[in-house]
């Protein structure tokens, strides 16, 4: 079986965020879809076949099977749309999600996903001996979402992953207004085996609603201020996200099962 790994959400490699895709003629069993994810070991593994018009997308962590990731499905649109339907500039898949659809224009992509709504929580304990200091806001949706006072202090943030681990919410996200950017962010998820998610578009269907309110506008360019790094452009549109970014073949390789 052909594997792909594709870093999404930047123009070179090395950068972004790390995805491998696997594009197949029929769906293998889960546990063998688990069993390469884990033997990645990157954020996301995705498998996808394509029934009728749509293709049927599922997403591997090295922890279990998630219901949302941005840039893997921005990875598999990039090698549907380069080597699976060469010319095809609009991709339907089918997820645990609901349906997802993917635009290309040049050689950037553009994703249409829900909006988590979001409701403010208390600042515990637990959330600030998480992160070694008290948020000024803290909202809870699928994840929890922390606003700190500035981009240097979300850069600046080592996590407890134990406490966050034990914390409710299936992932936690860091934000703060950018410097250069509308918002920076940083994302953990140690409950799927990923300490930090390089770029994380499922976090950004959580932080732009919170950052479109605050700035009074409906398009931002974010930044994922994870070591690795990586340029996000979204729009808020009646309780959607439109997520846009580019990707970097890194490799093609072939899988022995």
């Amino acid at each position: 079986m052909k594997q792909y790994v594709v870093d999404a959400f930047t123009d070179k490699v090395f950068t972004g965020n790390p995805a491998a895709v696997c594009i197949m003629k029929k769906w293998i069993s889960d546990e063998i879809m688990q069993k390469i994810a884990l033997e990645n070991n990157l954020s996301e593994t995705a498998f996808a076949v394509k029934e009728g018009e749509h293709y049927h997308l599922r997403w591997f962590t090295p922890g279990g099977e998630v219901e949302l990731c941005g840039h893997a499905t921005l990875a598999t649109a990039y090698i549907i749309t380069r080597f699976i339907e060469p010319g095809c500039s609009k991709i339907c898949f089918d997820t645990l999600s609901g349906l997802l659809t993917v635009n290309k224009s040049g050689d950037l992509m553009t994703m249409d996903f829900p909006s988590y709504k979001l409701k403010a929580i208390e600042t515990t304990d637990e959330i600030i001996n998480a992160i070694g200091v008290k948020p000024k806001e803290a909202y809870m949706g699928d994840d929890i979402v922390c606003v700190l006072e500035s981009e240097k202090q979300v850069r600046s943030i080592i996590p407890n992953q134990a406490i966050i681990k034990s914390l409710g919410g299936a992932c936690f996200h860091i934000t703060a207004k950018g410097d250069r950017y509308d918002c920076v962010t940083r994302s953990f998820a140690p409950k799927f085996g990923v300490a930090e998610d390089p770029v994380c578009g499922r976090g950004h269907c959580h932080v732009v609603p919170i950052w479109t309110k605050k700035l009074g506008k409906t398009e931002l360019t974010a930044y994922q201020a994870s070591s690795r790094g990586g340029i996000l452009y979204c729009r808020y549109n009646e309780g959607r996200i439109l997520l846009s970014g580019k990707a970097a073949l890194f490799s093609i390789a072939e899988i022995y099962i």
